[in-house]
């Protein structure tokens, strides 16, 4: 038996990375701004503004420091003064984000403790 203060450790099976031919990569959720929008920032070093994907709207509680997979708006003409959009369709547990850091797989330009935004 299993007492209920012990925690359990998570099997990873598989890590879900980004498809980069599509245009998804990692970010940083930056700050929360409600009604299922966030800043997040980007590997390529651009601050967007995140939606959550319908998806795992319900799902998934996404808060500030996460990291997750975003998609860019291709189709949105961009002005100078607003930041971009993108939609958010993925979260990393902390396992899978442990096995990201060991493995060199997370930016350096995401590293939680450097974030330049």
């Amino acid at each position: 038996m299993k007492k209920k203060n012990e925690t359990e450790i998570e099997n990873i099976g598989r890590v879900k990375f980004p498809r980069k031919k599509s245009g998804e990569m990692f970010a940083r959720v930056v700050d929360i701004f409600g009604n299922d929008r966030m800043r997040v920032f980007c590997e390529d070093g651009i601050a967007r503004i995140g939606r959550i994907r319908g998806k795992i709207k319900k799902r998934v509680w996404i808060r500030k420091g996460d990291l997750v997979i975003v998609n860019p708006w291709d189709w949105e003409t961009q002005a100078k003064e607003d930041l971009g959009k993108a939609e958010i369709s993925w979260r990393y547990t902390k396992s899978e984000i442990s096995w990201l850091a060991r493995n060199n797989k997370i930016p350096e330009i995401l590293d939680i403790n450097n974030l330049p935004v």
